[in-house]
């Protein structure tokens, strides 16, 4: 069984489709990267996931779990209560464009701040858990700091750790170095190597190519709402197939 499983899944904002019927699987362990033009439906396929979207059609599954949802005895699904899905989605980190650090906590306490207060874990386990995750990412020396006292790329690589802290079984990124300027994005892409190389689940949104022909392990193209193609990366981006896959890697390509 998959970690991951997306069947059918369709969501309309108005009069708008955005996704159209998307299905995939993404297996225990497996980084796969979500590609594709803006609107193409990579950031709400991302957030369905975690249901910080509602879907309209189709179901997700972690860990053979329903993320939101509840099946009646009619078989139709409904929404289950809130607490319910907060304990789901405490399993789910997610990294976001911008890192939504609390301006009020250090470095140190914005990570040690849900496991404590979400998990129960006794703070001082917390802490001392929180500074191994910040030595992981670079940021020990800097645990003490308030987060306008860091660069974004320190700011972001804190989110990263604050998510991490949470044990999850899968990791969500929507587009993480988007915010950043360039010369800071290259320490937050290898934060999130190092996450990658210890097997976790990951799931990106990123127009990083480099960086997703290096470290996916499959490469998913989106298009209009729609999964248009689904390669590894040594076949993406050598021979990508589908038109808007070949017309995608010229642009950007060409932009890198």
């Amino acid at each position: 069984m998959a970690l991951v499983e997306i069947r059918d899944v369709h969501k309309r904002f108005g009069q708008q489709d955005v996704l159209k019927g998307v299905s995939l699987d993404v297996e225990a362990g497996e980084v796969v990267c979500l590609l594709g033009a803006s609107g193409s439906g990579k950031t709400t396929l991302l957030r369905c996931v975690n249901h910080l979207e509602t879907v309209d059609r189709g179901e997700i599954k972690v860990a053979g779990e329903l993320v939101g949802y509840a099946r009646g005895a009619n078989g139709k699904l409904k929404e289950e209560p809130d607490r319910v899905t907060s304990a789901k989605r405490a399993r789910i980190g997610m990294v976001f464009q911008r890192f939504n650090l609390f301006a009020h906590l250090t470095a140190l306490e914005n990570v040690v701040e849900a496991p404590v207060q979400v998990l129960g874990v006794a703070r001082a386990d917390a802490e001392k858990r929180a500074l191994d995750l910040l030595a992981r990412v670079g940021l020990k020396d800097k645990a003490g700091h308030y987060p306008h006292e860091l660069s974004g790329g320190q700011q972001q690589r804190v989110a990263i750790a604050r998510a991490v802290a949470m044990e999850p079984r899968l990791m969500l990124f929507d587009e993480p170095t988007s915010a950043l300027d360039p010369e800071l994005v290259g320490e937050v892409l290898e934060s999130m190597r190092r996450l990658a190389a210890d097997g976790m689940t990951m799931i990106l949104v990123t127009h990083e190519l480099a960086f997703a022909r290096e470290v996916a392990d499959r490469v998913i193209m989106m298009a209009d709402g729609q999964v248009v193609e689904d390669a590894a990366p040594a076949d993406f981006f050598s021979a990508p197939q589908h038109p808007r896959s070949k017309a995608f890697l010229a642009r950007h390509m060409r932009t890198a």
